[in-house]
C-alpha cells in the first residue's frame, strides 16, 4: 500500500484497536496468478508476541485451497471514508478523499475442527453476549452445529508484516483543519461524523 509519511500508521496498539473495531475484512490470494478475494467477519488473536487473523468461509469457496500455494495472504480493513472538497481550504486546491485502512500480509494454514470449534465459540460471543437473548455455542443444538461444520472452512493466518494509513488531512494547515472537521460533522452521513471523529482525536494525541 502506498503511503506518504503523513499518514503513515506505525503504533502497533492503535492498527490492532482499529482492526478490533472493523474487524469485517477482506481476504485476498492468488490462483494461477490471478487475484481472488472473500469479505468475512475476521478475528484477531495475541499468542504471546504474535498475532493472528482467523475466520472461515465457505467449503465451495475455492478460496480456501490456495491458502497452501500462496506465499502471501493479504487481508484489508477498512474504516470510514469520506469526500473532502477543497472549498473547505483557504487557499485554491484539489479535492481528495480521507480514509483508513490497515493492510496485513502472512502465512495462512487450515484450522482443525476443534480449533474451528474454539474460532467460532468466541465469534459468537464477541458479536451475541451484549444482547439480550444471545445466541451462543453452547445455545445451538449439536445437530445444529454438526450440520453447519461439515459446510464450513476455518483458517488461521499469521501476521507477518502490517501496514497502516489513515490519511486525516495530517497535511494540512490549522485553519484548514479545523474547518475540515466542522465541515464533515454537518455533511449528514455516518462516515464523514466519523472521519471527523477521528481527525478530533488525533488532535488530541
Amino acid at each position: 500500500m502506498y503511503i506518504p509519511k503523513y499518514f503513515k500508521v506505525t503504533n502497533v496498539d492503535d492498527i490492532w484497536d482499529f482492526v478490533q473495531k472493523n474487524s469485517f475484512g477482506t481476504v485476498v490470494t492468488t490462483e494461477k496468478g490471478k487475484p481472488i478475494a472473500t469479505h468475512l467477519p475476521l478475528q484477531l488473536i495475541r499468542e504471546e508476541d504474535t498475532y493472528y487473523i482467523t475466520g472461515h468461509m465457505a467449503y465451495g469457496n475455492s478460496q480456501w485451497r490456495t491458502f497452501g500455494s500462496c506465499e502471501d495472504v493479504l487481508v484489508i480493513f477498512q474504516g470510514p471514508h469520506a469526500y473532502i472538497s477543497s472549498s473547505w481550504y483557504e487557499e485554491e486546491n484539489v479535492p481528495t478523499w480521507n480514509y483508513q485502512a490497515v493492510h496485513v500480509y502472512g502465512t495462512a494454514r487450515i484450522l482443525d475442527i476443534e480449533e474451528l470449534k474454539l474460532d467460532l465459540t468466541m465469534l459468537l460471543q464477541k458479536y451475541e453476549k451484549h444482547r439480550k437473548n444471545p445466541v451462543l455455542w453452547d445455545t445451538l443444538s449439536p445437530q445444529l452445529l454438526e450440520q453447519q461444520l461439515k459446510g464450513i472452512v476455518g483458517f488461521k493466518i499469521k501476521a507477518e508484516e502490517i501496514q497502516a494509513a489513515y490519511k486525516l488531512s495530517q497535511n494540512r494547515n490549522e485553519t484548514d483543519y479545523a474547518n475540515i472537521i466542522y465541515k464533515l460533522q454537518n455533511e449528514g452521513n455516518s462516515n464523514s461524523k466519523q472521519i471527523a471523529e477521528q481527525m478530533e482525536k488525533s488532535i488530541k494525541k
